[in-house]
């Protein structure tokens, strides 16, 4: 076994995903005798817009051991709550996709049914006033989770924003005292062996690299994926329309709010990124509704500060590889597909996609069949998080653009379809296999867009009216006293982790 072991690992490109996994490698063969090359051009470039995440960050920070306090100080991060969706289901509208519970669940049925029933009665409030990070954010309150017994404090769930670049920057110093080796220039051949597996990378300067096993992150050219290997992509342009984004940062506006802000525009949808030192802002459009020009003066007429810059314009296709791991290449980050970033999943897949690849880490022999099994689930999560960005597009009310309209109208997937019929009917989501999103996050999309179900849940019916009102009450009233004891998110940063 000792002789079928990887060897040698050369990671094609930097940026987010390539120190992204360059950290994780190093940390994890550590005492593998396993060597962690990164190749990386300075010339290229990366895009870097990626600077919101999602809670489970959480688990690759913990895999690095990383010093949370530190980690926020030094990519000049702030701490994340939610998303806010503006003008998505019609214009003035707006709603949160919040972290963490929402109530508290009651005889195995989960809480938001019960807010179902109440609201149709008209004897509850907004789900906000029962979910604790919803209310923080509309407070600009944050803190970590603290002992405090059956308190939402106990378990408040947050992830982070931070500057892209910083980040790379961080973890490449922490890989870098792991053992990795980083080597400053352009790949520009790939040698292939007799059986099609990428055997070696030519530099610009005329040296040759070689290694066992090779992990492309070399962005939307696809160097080793696609160009060397021509493993084809799948374009869901049909479903996700957007294929631009133009990005500019900000100079920050007062204290920074604990949550990303989305805002639906005419042709697609604007970001808002609050940092400790800017706030970074981009506008995702469809070159097909709407040109460069129109697409730039929205991002700049609503900005909140003074641009920090020229606007960068971005082109993308919505979709994926055909396979993300073909013979002895994985493809990271953006040479893996793009979903526009409205869910903050980008990071997240970088993530997940490490995880696959330490369970099913190979040995010389390459077994197909592991390979396989992770193309099946990597798959399956890319598309499953696909469908929930649909959902934002296609459950509109809005029909003030052509663009709206072809989202309002459009032929949906038909596992997509089944979820909206059912939730619409009684409230319930069937969470397949473990996807990404969670029964709560559908809710809450869902029940933001307007999708109001019929029903609920029918062993709601078995809890008594007046005790349940009495309950909802009680919930809502420890959810204002557990945010009243909260700092502002401001007070938080300065108090644990200031940048300097």
């Amino acid at each position: 076994m000792k002789e079928k072991r990887i060897k040698k690992i050369i990671i094609v490109g930097g940026g987010t995903a390539g120190y992204m996994a360059a950290a994780a490698l190093t940390k994890v063969l550590s005492k593998q005798n396993c060597e962690v090359k990164l190749i990386e051009s300075e010339q290229i470039g990366t895009v870097g817009v990626g600077e919101a995440t999602i809670p489970q960050i959480q688990l690759y920070n913990k895999l690095l051991g990383l010093d949370e306090d530190d980690f926020v100080r030094r990519t000049k991060a702030t701490f994340k709550l939610a998303i806010q969706f503006k003008d998505w289901d019609k214009i003035g509208h707006s709603y949160y996709h919040a972290f963490g519970d929402v109530g508290k669940d009651m005889e195995g049925v989960q809480f938001y049914h019960y807010w179902l029933k109440m609201r149709q009665l008209g004897k509850a409030g907004d789900i906000d006033d029962y979910t604790l990070t919803s209310t923080a954010c509309n407070q600009q309150k944050f803190m970590r989770s603290i002992d405090a017994g059956n308190s939402p404090l106990s378990n408040i769930a947050y992830a982070f924003h931070f500057d892209a670049g910083l980040y790379a920057i961080y973890l490449r110093e922490l890989a870098e005292k792991s053992g990795l080796i980083r080597l400053e220039g352009k790949v520009i051949e790939t040698q292939l062996n007799e059986q099609g597996f990428v055997q070696s990378v030519q530099l610009e300067n005329g040296d040759i690299h070689a290694a066992d096993f090779f992990i492309d992150c070399s962005g939307f050219r696809g160097l080793l994926i696609e160009q060397a290997l021509k493993t084809g992509y799948d374009d869901w342009t049909h479903w996700l329309p957007c294929d631009s984004a133009v990005t500019v940062p900000c100079e920050s506006a007062g204290e920074p709010w604990p949550f990303t802000r989305s805002t639906a525009q005419k042709a697609g949808w604007q970001w808002r990124i609050p940092l400790q030192h800017r706030i970074g802002n981009g506008h995702v459009y469809s070159s097909k509704f709407m040109s460069d020009e129109e697409a730039k003066q929205i991002l700049l007429d609503n900005l909140d500060g003074k641009p920090l810059g020229e606007p960068r314009i971005i082109r993308f296709t919505t979709g994926k590889r055909k396979k993300f791991w073909n013979k002895n290449v994985l493809a990271l980050g953006l040479s893996a597909g793009f979903m526009e970033p409205l869910e903050s999943t980008s990071i997240h897949l970088v993530q997940a996609a490490l995880s696959k690849l330490f369970t099913f880490f190979p040995t010389l022999s390459f077994d197909q069949v592991d390979i396989d099994e992770y193309n099946r689930q990597s798959s399956f999560e890319w598309e499953r998080i696909r469908d929930f960005l649909i959902v934002h597009y296609h459950t509109t009310k809005r029909d003030d653009s052509p663009f709206w309209d072809y989202c309002r109208t459009m032929d949906i997937p038909p596992e997509l379809q089944q979820k909206i019929a059912q939730f619409k009917k009684n409230g319930r989501v069937a969470r397949i296999d473990s996807e990404m999103f969670n029964e709560l996050s559908w809710f809450e999309v869902m029940y933001g867009q307007g999708l109001h179900p019929e029903s609920y849940h029918a062993l709601v019916d078995n809890f008594p009216e007046d005790l349940l009102e009495r309950r909802l009450e009680s919930i809502r009233n420890v959810m204002i006293n557990s945010v009243d004891y909260m700092p502002t998110h401001q007070e938080f940063i300065n108090q644990h982790c200031k940048s300097e």
